[in-house]
């Protein structure tokens, strides 16, 4: 069937799920532990605990009904947003999907005002940063970072509004 939708987060469960894909497939891929999940945790609950949704909102992507990815659009600043928590399960790479969950926070980004948008990830996320880097993100700086285990380069990336 492969009908895939994206949604604004919402409906029960979909906190919880957010971080635990997180958890789980951070963990099977990179081997990333409880400090990980621990800050997805934080992202999420801030979100939840006050969210202006006038200018701050999150996705769903799903598959036949089933969640399989979700990205998040939060104020860093009032003239800054920050993409974060972008996740595509594996069961569902391979369909556009990360390239749709930017779009639609590049989309809301820019409708409610921001100057610019701003990411943070890993040298590990070539498939994400492929994404970032097609909807027109520069690369903004790089360093070490040993927070979530063996060190990676992490980058910090933004996109002109």
């Amino acid at each position: 069937m492969d009908e895939v939708t994206i949604r604004r987060l919402g409906r029960p469960g979909d906190l919880g799920w957010v971080v635990q894909a997180h958890g789980e497939l951070y963990a099977a891929e990179l081997g990333w532990g409880t400090p990980f999940e621990a800050l997805v945790a934080r992202i999420v609950a801030d979100f939840a605990g006050g969210a202006d949704l006038e200018r701050e909102a999150a996705w769903i992507a799903e598959l036949d009904g089933r969640r399989v990815g979700c990205v998040f659009c939060v104020r860093a600043d009032e003239e800054t947003a920050q993409l974060r928590v972008m996740l595509v399960h594996p069961d569902a790479r391979k369909r556009g999907l990360g390239t749709m969950l930017t779009a639609e926070c590049v989309r809301f980004a820019r409708a409610v005002g921001y100057r610019r948008l701003r990411l943070w990830t890993t040298n590990l996320q070539v498939a994400a940063r492929a994404v970032y880097l097609s909807a027109g993100f520069e690369l903004t700086g790089e360093e070490p970072y040993a927070g979530f285990g063996p060190t990676v380069t992490g980058q910090s990336y933004e996109l002109a509004l």
